[in-house]
């Protein structure tokens, strides 16, 4: 499993209606994508759920490479470059990955939390610790899903969690998820990933 995210900030008195605009028109067309687990089409709101910006920074969780790179070579990604310049896209080795109780549910919120990890953190344990935290929020009220990943380019743990609720029970920046493609969520290993 492989994440990936890039944020666009957008000015303070941006017409975010032109976001859900464009999720509602275009969102559908990643729901058959070859590779993609899931992709949770996420936006913050300058004031919303102590947003200090306005963002539309959607979420990807890949079941391969290849389906990643499909997309960042292919016309989708082409056309947020066209529309917003070519954002920074960070990316994460998967940890752990959950599906919730409520996975069969529309999602409506979302939380991402970075970590730094420290020097001297004793990795097996921490990511041990991470795989557990993925399975403790999984069994939370209202989760879709939920997963762990690194970046060990930066040394950054990041937990990811998709709710059914305007108000998830889970610390770290709070997204409004505008739409959510999933065509092979269920491909997504489970668990531990190593």
């Amino acid at each position: 499993m492989h994440a990936m995210q890039y944020e666009i900030t957008l000015p303070a008195d941006y017409d975010m209606g032109i976001i859900r605009d464009r999720v509602a028109t275009k969102g559908h067309l990643l729901d058959d994508f070859p590779g993609l687990g899931a992709k949770a089409y996420l936006m913050r709101e300058r004031g919303v759920d102590g947003s200090p910006v306005n963002q539309y920074a959607p979420f990807y969780l890949w079941t391969s490479p290849r389906g990643m790179n499909s997309f960042l070579w292919g016309p989708g990604f082409q056309g947020i470059v066209h529309d917003f310049g070519r954002p920074v896209v960070q990316h994460w080795t998967g940890v752990a990955y959950e599906d919730g109780e409520a996975a069969g549910r529309a999602a409506r919120s979302a939380v991402r939390r970075r970590t730094p990890i420290d020097a001297d953190a004793d990795l097996p344990s921490l990511m041990a610790e991470s795989a557990q935290e993925v399975a403790q929020l999984a069994v939370g009220t209202g989760v879709l899903y939920a997963a762990a990943a690194v970046d060990p380019r930066t040394w950054e743990l990041l937990t990811f969690s998709v709710w059914d609720s305007d108000t998830p029970k889970a610390s770290g920046d709070v997204y409004q998820v505008l739409h959510l493609s999933q065509p092979e969520r269920d491909r997504l290993p489970r668990g531990e990933q190593w």
